[in-house]
């Protein structure tokens, strides 16, 4: 265990390599910050953090950067996470108050991530399983075709364009309509093969076929739905950090939607704030960056997550303050949607 002095010359070495990007030597920390103690106490201290491996030195001469585990210190023992200005705060709720459906909040999320953060940002659609039924629409097209449209309280929209057996009037479409609103609404996704398991038979024998035909397209589209939906932006962001892995390794990983899941996916507490560094990431292609995520949705229930990537020397306090403030944000604009 570090004493509160090593504890504050690690906290000033990371505060001072994610600002300048240079090694940090004990003359500049005893001239930067208010220590209260000598150049050659703080190398003291220094060796001692390096022995321990929370800072390194990259070469010969050099001052000490921070080693992922440094990092992971720095983070645990955040005193405080930077808060957002209250003109920040009005800035998110107005940009993202103004997005006309799911498809504009998500990206207007993404782009506001990637502004405020200055990294790649990374939101994941909001899943089918954990959403409810808000309402189902059937709207006759011609007199065999029909548009299936599934509208969950989430405002995630799904339509299917429907053949079905044979002529449908106004009248009949209004029925089915009407009993699977009555039947579904506030449904939850994975009870609807249950629920409408049955409602052919309450309906005149006449009826049957189409109704058949448009509850197994319903179905299919449960089936079918896209909950490993990622979008990304500030991927122009790259450019200007620095990784301990290529470049290339970064961009492969990104389009690979399939380890971002699981990045945003794997925690043990939904609700909490995830901070993976450097070699804390399983992903080989991933190991240079840390990703900083949280989950957002409706009161205490988590529909989906969000966050940034970036490099090691990123600044936590603030990245970590914008992924949570954009996380509350979002589930506030889903929930009165």
């Amino acid at each position: 265990m570090l004493d509160d002095r090593k504890l504050a010359v690690l906290r000033a070495i990371v505060e001072d390599y994610v600002s300048t990007n240079e090694p940090v030597g004990s003359k500049a920390l005893a001239e930067r910050h208010n220590l209260g103690v000598s150049p050659a106490t703080i190398r003291n201290d220094m060796a001692v953090l390096e022995e321990q491996g929370y800072i390194h030195q990259p070469h010969t001469s050099a001052g000490r950067v921070p080693t992922d585990k440094g990092y992971r210190l720095f983070v645990d023992r955040l005193s405080q996470i930077k808060p957002l200005s209250a003109a920040e705060r009005r800035a998110i709720e107005t940009f993202l108050a103004g997005a006309v459906d799911l498809d504009d909040v998500v990206r207007r999320t993404v782009r506001l991530l990637a502004q405020l953060t200055r990294q790649v940002a990374v939101v994941q659609y909001p899943s089918l399983a954990k959403s409810t039924v808000r309402h189902v629409e059937i709207v006759p097209l011609s007199e065999r075709r029909v548009m299936l449209v599934l509208i969950t309280n989430t405002g995630r929209v799904e339509q299917r364009v429907v053949e079905v057996p044979e002529l449908v009037d106004e009248d009949r479409i209004s029925h089915l309509r009407a009993m699977l609103n009555a039947c579904l609404d506030g449904c939850g996704l994975s009870k609807v093969p249950d629920t409408v398991a049955d409602l052919p038979e309450h309906l005149p024998l006449e009826d049957r076929p189409v109704a058949a035909t448009i509850l197994s397209v319903l179905l299919e589209t449960l089936v079918d739905r896209s909950d490993e939906k990622i979008v990304f932006a500030g991927t122009a962001n790259l450019a200007a950090a620095d990784f301990t892995v290529g470049l290339r390794d970064v961009l492969e990983a990104l389009e690979e939607q399939v380890v971002l899941m699981r990045l945003l996916g794997e925690t043990s507490d939904p609700a909490a704030l995830t901070v993976r560094i450097g070699s804390e990431n399983p992903y080989s292609g991933l190991r240079g960056i840390s990703f900083v995520a949280a989950g957002y949705g409706s009161g205490d229930k988590e529909l989906a997550r969000l966050g940034v990537l970036g490099p090691t020397r990123m600044d936590y306090p603030v990245t970590m303050g914008a992924v949570r403030a954009v996380a509350r944000y979002v589930g506030q604009i889903l929930a009165g949607s």
